[in-house]
């Protein structure tokens, strides 16, 4: 009888908030409300000085998307429960230190070649092998990223190997 009791309980689930989908979800949104709400202490610069957009106009998009994207996040989680992992993926770990790997690279080299690398390498990590698509999305994705920083946002990449050709 008691085991039929204990057995009861143990399929019960949680109450939203104390499953972990809610708690990362929770983490993220919190911190990104208090960034979003630093950003609107700002200064605002006049017309004359401002080369693209308004110098907390990008903090609050990127806040406002990663937000939207945590909510669809944790929407889906709530369909399609995590997996409990015991251990970490060797791709987790191999992605952290490629950041650690984009950071020397982008302060040595050039931020345009860190960015092709780290694009191939996570892309490669993460399960493409296709040797094609490797090259493409290191060659499409920060041609893109240039584009929109340099036309849309008005901001110069610094120098570095690839950059200085296209700059001089």
């Amino acid at each position: 009888m008691s085991n039929v009791r204990k057995q009861k309980r143990a399929n019960k689930s949680l109450p939203f908030f104390f499953k972990d989908e809610f708690k990362v979800s929770f983490v993220i949104i919190f911190v990104s409300a208090i960034l979003l709400i630093t950003t609107f202490t700002f200064d605002i610069v006049p017309p004359i000085l401002n080369r693209g957009i308004q110098p907390a106009t990008f903090p609050k998009a990127l806040l406002i998307l990663i937000i939207t994207m945590t909510l669809i996040i944790y929407y889906l989680a709530t369909k399609n429960p995590w997996k409990v992992e015991k251990k970490l993926p060797k791709s987790f770990f191999l992605t952290l230190l490629s950041f650690v790997i984009f950071i020397v690279v982008s302060k040595t080299l050039d931020f345009f070649l860190a960015i092709s690398a780290l694009s191939i390498f996570v892309s490669y990590c993460w399960g493409e092998k296709r040797l094609f698509y490797l090259l493409l999305v290191g060659i499409i994705f920060p041609i893109i990223v240039f584009i929109f920083f340099e036309t849309i946002l008005g901001l110069r990449f610094p120098p570095g190997i690839i950059t200085n050709i296209y700059y001089s």
